[in-house]
């Protein structure tokens, strides 16, 4: 599992970290019980603070989301229900407000800013493919 971290992002990268694993987990990604990769071998992949992934890793832990398990590490907690769509849509939406916020400021119609989504759509599905 790789994380996607942006260094130059307005978001810090824990709250990025704590984001990805949310959505991973909401998606079915990280199934209940499977490890998370250490703290030192994120800092070390992607060049940051092992404070950074920690503080990541906690925040999840306190939320419920992962566990410590001694000896190994961070897993994704045991027996969570499905998370709806519903619940997939309301994590999705703020940056979908964004960038429909940036595309009026741009001047770009409906259609164009459509297009470029599913575009963007595409070409994601195709990284993932390949």
């Amino acid at each position: 599992m790789n994380f996607d971290i942006a260094p130059t992002s307005p978001v810090p990268i824990y709250k990025q970290i704590v984001e990805q694993v949310r959505r991973m987990v909401a998606s079915g990604q990280l199934a209940p019980g499977e490890d998370l990769p250490s703290v030192r071998a994120v800092a070390q992949h992607h060049a940051i603070n092992p404070m950074t992934v920690s503080k990541a890793y906690s925040m999840l832990e306190s939320e419920g989301l992962l566990e410590r398990r001694r000896g190994v590490g961070m897993a994704v907690a045991g027996q969570r229900g499905k998370t709806s769509t519903q619940d997939k849509a309301a994590m999705l939406r703020p940056a979908l407000e964004a960038a429909a916020r940036m595309a009026h400021q741009l001047a770009l119609s409906d259609k164009e800013a459509l297009v470029l989504f599913q575009t963007c759509l595409q070409e994601q599905h195709n990284k993932e493919s390949a």
